[in-house]
């Protein structure tokens, strides 16, 4: 009879708040092992909610013009003030966060993916090696900023565009990066062995060579990001970027440009929030680098 009031009497709550507790512990554990990690995502989750909810989170159009309210500073009405044209701050700089990571996603998936068929092509099958590093590293002696200005001003203005402007220069530097673990990999004997059984290309490419090439290929991801998020507000900045009408970082910055004596906010606020995105892609960069390599994270601690 005590046995049976005994296991009436438990509760289970005590438990799963000491298992919640325990999970909380090892997640606070982690986070302090891997703080730019934490920091990093943490932060550009944050700016990615800032911009997914901007129709919850201010009333006005980011297009709505309204000249008699221009240049008013930052009040309860507008928190971030208004611009030459009377629109409101807050709203054009949310709005422009959706153009430049959208352009900043796109841009690291497409050169990721496009390099790496041409590494894995390039790496493992000798006889097309030459010619497709040959073009790459044609590609590559062309400075960036100036084929994707090129590209911009002889198509019509576009993101799409802008995209495939900033994503020819990014491909071959992920194909080389491919191309050299490609080459280290098929060394290998497992690799040789899988030859021998008979397996066929796509069978090795897929299962033995493929998978050694998620963890750089995650970190160069987060890079080419972050570069091509500061590439697009160079090109909106020079207006060979993202159509006028549309609210990107650099178009925000570029229009403020010719009044920050007069209203310093409006280049302030799209500047800052374009600042601390690339801040937080490389620093998530830099952690999942340590992390996914730990020989060259401790290599990097010995030198300093």
């Amino acid at each position: 009879m005590s046995s049976t009031r005994i296991m009436i009497s438990s509760d289970p709550v005590p438990a799963q708040a000491s298992a919640a507790a325990s999970r909380g512990r090892k997640i606070a554990r982690w986070m302090l092992r891997n703080p730019r990690i934490a920091f990093g995502a943490a932060l550009f989750g944050i700016i990615l909610l800032l911009t997914l909810l901007a129709p919850l989170l201010s009333p006005y159009d980011p297009l709505q013009m309204n000249p008699m309210n221009r240049l008013k500073p930052p009040s309860s009405e507008h928190l971030l003030g208004t611009d030459a044209l009377g629109r409101d701050v807050f709203t054009r700089t949310l709005y422009g966060g959706r153009a430049s990571l959208m352009v900043g996603f796109s841009v690291a998936i497409a050169a990721t993916f496009i390099g790496l068929c041409i590494g894995l092509v390039s790496g493992y099958f000798r006889a097309v090696d030459n010619v497709l590093m040959l073009v790459m590293s044609g590609l590559m002696s062309i400075p960036g900023i100036l084929l994707a200005i090129a590209m911009t001003t002889l198509s019509k203005a576009s993101v799409t565009t802008v995209i495939l402007a900033i994503v020819v220069p990014e491909v071959p530097r992920t194909a080389r990066l491919v191309r050299s673990i490609v080459l280290t990999i098929r060394e290998q004997p497992y690799v040789d062995a899988a030859i021998v059984t008979g397996s066929s290309v796509p069978r090795i490419l897929f299962r033995h060579i493929l998978p050694n090439t998620a963890a750089p290929l995650t970190v160069q991801a987060t890079f080419i990001c972050a570069s091509a998020i500061i590439v697009e507000a160079y090109l909106s900045f020079l207006g060979a970027g993202t159509p006028p009408e549309v609210p990107s970082w650099g178009n925000l910055i570029a229009e403020a440009r010719n009044f920050i004596r007069l209203a310093f906010w409006i280049l302030l606020y799209p500047g800052l929030l374009l600042g601390l995105t690339v801040l937080s892609v490389n620093l998530l960069g830099d952690g999942l680098r340590d992390l996914l390599d730990p020989r060259l994270a401790r290599q990097m601690k010995a030198r300093s």
